[in-house]
Formats: structure tokens, sequence, C-alpha cells
């Protein structure tokens, strides 16, 4: 990913400083789009905020915000391979997949592990609710948390008995 520069942020933020192409904006994200200035148009296109296509419709394109948060973001130095596997797997906090190679899904697993404080004990119900933060299929990280060793059970009661541990 491409690290965006500071004049560039200045320059989308610089246009929604401006009443005319704010409020133009404002009325591309809400569909209203007849009757709009054309240099305010114009002005969000070269911005990367408005997109014109064929026929001439424009449309609000509000994505480049996250494009620009997410390429001034980049960290300098490289990931390292346990990051790049969590940024593969957790979007948004979410876990996209239950369904990776086992080392992958190791990584994964001891991450969410760390939300489990150790010598606590959680009843089954809690920790189904802290699973379901991560991915709907909660029954299945619990499986394989206690198939890993990162959770033990006993009855209805878990608790952390692997994984990395926070000094």
């Amino acid at each position: 990913m491409v690290r965006v520069n500071d004049e560039e942020i200045r320059r989308v933020l610089g246009l929604l400083y401006q009443d005319e192409t704010l409020k133009t904006f404002a009325s591309l994200v809400l569909g209203a789009t007849d009757g709009l200035p054309v240099k305010a148009l114009r002005k969000l296109e070269n911005g990367g905020l408005a997109a014109c296509d064929e026929s001439g419709a424009w449309r609000a394109t509000p994505e480049r915000f996250r494009d620009l948060l997410r390429a001034h973001a980049e960290p300098a130095q490289p990931l390292s391979q346990e990051e790049r596997v969590l940024r593969t797997f957790l979007v948004d906090g979410r876990l996209t997949t239950t369904a990776m190679r086992r080392d992958k899904r190791l990584v994964v697993l001891r991450y969410i592990s760390r939300v489990f404080e150790p010598g606590v004990r959680y009843p089954e119900k809690d920790v189904n609710v802290a699973l379901r933060a991560f991915h709907d299929d909660y029954a299945a990280l619990r499986r394989y948390l206690v198939d890993e060793e990162l959770l033990s059970r006993e009855g209805n009661v878990y608790w952390r008995s692997g994984g990395p541990v926070e000094i």
C-alpha cells in the first residue's frame, strides 16, 4: 500500500471545509444529484470524493476516507508474520473465516485467547459472548481453543490454559 502524504489529506479535508463542496458532497451522499454546481463536482472528483460514470451520473465516493486512513496508518517497518496473519483474517476486529491452515489458525486463536484472563473461570455463556465478538460461529471457536489447549473445560466452566500472557 502506498503511504499518503499530509498534503493529500489536507487537500481532501480542505474540500470539506469549503461550504460549496461540502454541501455538494453531502447532496451526493444523500442521493440528491440534480442541479449541483459543476465546479464543485469537479473539485470533489479531483480530490477523489466524487465520480462521474459514462452516463454523466455523479455519485459520492466516501470510500476515499477509508483509503486515506489505511494508507496513512501503514507502519513504516515491515509487519511480522503474526501481524500479517492477523491482518489477513481479522477485519475490524472480526474473524473473516475459520477455514484456514492450522499454523495460521493457531496465530489467530492465540490472539483470541488473550480476551480471557489467566486464572479466571468463565461460565460457557460468558465464553460464547466473548467469542461471538470475533465470529458468529462461536461454538467452533470455543472448540478450536479447547482442542489447541488454549482453553480448558470442566463441565460448563472454562479457563485459559495456554497462549501468550501479557506481563
